[in-house]
């Protein structure tokens, strides 16, 4: 049995399974922002992102900025998981509504984490809200910005959580036809 540090980085499976993730993830990031940029244009601009959809009581309320976030999510992630079947874990055996199921609910968790960063960068009372060069218009919308942020710190941990729970059985499967045709005995599992 051969060790994975015989085999370098550039070639180990899950590098460049990470690697075509990363650019089906900047496709969706093109997506999220595509979506986030119409709902927002369609609600008179970023200037508008924070205004209360339903109050929760008091400071509290679901904001525009929010249901932009959860929508933008679903269509990105949607679009995501067909290019992943597609490309990075092409020939996975799970069907399609079961696959988007675990991919949508594994991405929930990085999408949390993306929410919480953009919350943090956009809310005024926050401890790193954008300030300075960040306005509510254009090209400086603190609405973008925190967008931006909040899906490049959730993707590395959507991408853990979807190599080991959603394609989990096709990592098994790549690392043991790699095995079968480098001459190695392949271990049953």
């Amino acid at each position: 049995m051969s060790s994975d540090n015989a085999v370098p980085l550039f070639k180990r499976a899950w590098v460049l399974q990470f690697v075509k993730f990363g650019l089906v993830g900047a496709s969706g990031v093109v997506v999220n922002m595509l979506i986030a940029f119409v709902m927002n244009k369609l609600n008179g601009g970023a200037a508008n992102a924070r205004m209360p959809v339903w109050s929760l009581g008091g400071e509290f309320a679901v904001r525009y900025s929010y249901i932009v976030y959860v929508v933008a999510f679903v269509i990105a992630n949607t679009t995501n998981y067909q290019l992943n079947r597609w490309w990075t874990f092409k020939g996975t055996q799970r069907a399609w509504l079961r696959g988007w199921v675990m991919f949508f609910v594994s991405g929930i968790a990085g999408a949390l984490v993306g929410f919480v960063v953009k919350v943090a960068l956009t809310h005024p009372g926050s401890p790193i809200y954008l300030t300075g060069w960040f306005n509510d218009t254009g090209f400086h919308a603190r609405e973008y910005w925190g967008q931006l942020a909040g899906v490049l710190v959730g993707t590395p941990v959507n991408f853990l959580i979807n190599r080991m729970v959603t394609f989990k059985h096709h990592a098994a499967e790549v690392a043991s036809q790699r095995q079968a045709s480098q001459g190695e005995e392949v271990p049953c599992t």
